[in-house]
């Protein structure tokens, strides 16, 4: 249960950078 607590930890903070990430593109290309 344990590192099924810490996976789901890590994927919401691996979509959140992906999110800043696709922000950053976004403003880059337009």
């Amino acid at each position: 249960m344990g590192n099924m607590g810490h996976g789901s930890h890590t994927s919401a903070a691996l979509i959140l950078v992906l999110f800043i990430l696709l922000i950053i593109i976004s403003k880059g290309f337009f």
